[in-house]
């Protein structure tokens, strides 16, 4: 793997206002969400949330849809 930024982070947490706020500050910096977000309760009844993030640059032209999304 070369130096640098990875392309693809998965952000994960509680389902709060702080983790809003982290997907919001990761769109601000160039990221751009792929894919739905993910959901899971834990056994204390805490919902725990997942977005994956990717940063733009390096795709072949084949590799997103008609809307810009990754495949």
């Amino acid at each position: 793997m070369s130096e640098g930024k990875l392309r693809y982070r998965l952000l994960t947490g509680p389902d709060d206002h702080a983790f809003c706020e982290r997907v919001s500050a990761a769109l601000a910096d160039g990221w751009r969400l792929y894919g739905g977000p993910a959901a899971t309760v834990r056994s204390d009844d805490q919902v725990i949330v997942a977005q994956a993030v990717v940063l733009d640059g390096g795709t072949d032209e084949g590799d997103t849809d008609d809307r810009g999304a990754l495949r």
